[in-house]
């Protein structure tokens, strides 16, 4: 890994950055397609009254070469909060170089300072790349849970229904 690797918090002023390397992952993923995200909608999410979720960025000399985007959840079972990785990349140009184990080991340093009890994350079942470099690091899937998703019309469905005891 170069010594110019800096891993810091991003702030508000790097929004642009963050939404272009995110634009780079969804490129990587055959996913460009399915970005609906802008930069005022990450503004807001990121660094408005309620943060959804935190971002850092990896960068080597004054250019920005990858990120790690992640939030809090919380394990019933452990009593304990954990911390979800939603999106970790590093620019094609600059992997092989340990940025991304870095990304990796600033996040799971977080997550032991702030006690959580399961640093966890998912990977696409095609990215074999991915899915390697992780077994590197001790990582293991979670073969007997099957992840779910809602979005849009879904979740708006579900909303509608009623409450016990709500009028319809």
């Amino acid at each position: 890994m170069a010594c110019e690797l800096r891993i810091r918090h991003s702030t508000e002023d790097d929004v642009p950055i963050l939404f272009a390397l995110i634009r780079g992952l969804a490129d990587y993923e055959r996913l460009l397609g399915h970005v609906t995200a802008t930069e005022a909608g990450l503004r807001t999410h990121l660094f408005g009254a309620r943060p959804a979720a935190e971002a850092v960025l990896a960068e080597e000399g004054n250019e920005a070469i990858g990120f790690a985007l992640f939030f809090n959840n919380f394990s019933t079972f452990l009593g304990k909060p954990g911390l979800y990785l939603e999106d970790l990349f590093v620019r094609p140009e600059f992997r092989g170089r340990g940025y991304g184990k870095a990304l990796m080991v600033f996040v799971a340093r977080l997550a032991l300072a702030r006690g959580c009890g399961r640093f966890e994350w998912s990977v696409l079942d095609w990215n074999t790349p991915a899915r390697d470099f992780y077994r590197t690091l001790g990582a293991r899937p979670l073969d007997d849970w099957i992840g779910q998703r809602m979005t849009g019309e879904a979740i708006a469905r579900l909303a509608a229904h009623p409450l016990p005891g709500e009028h319809e």
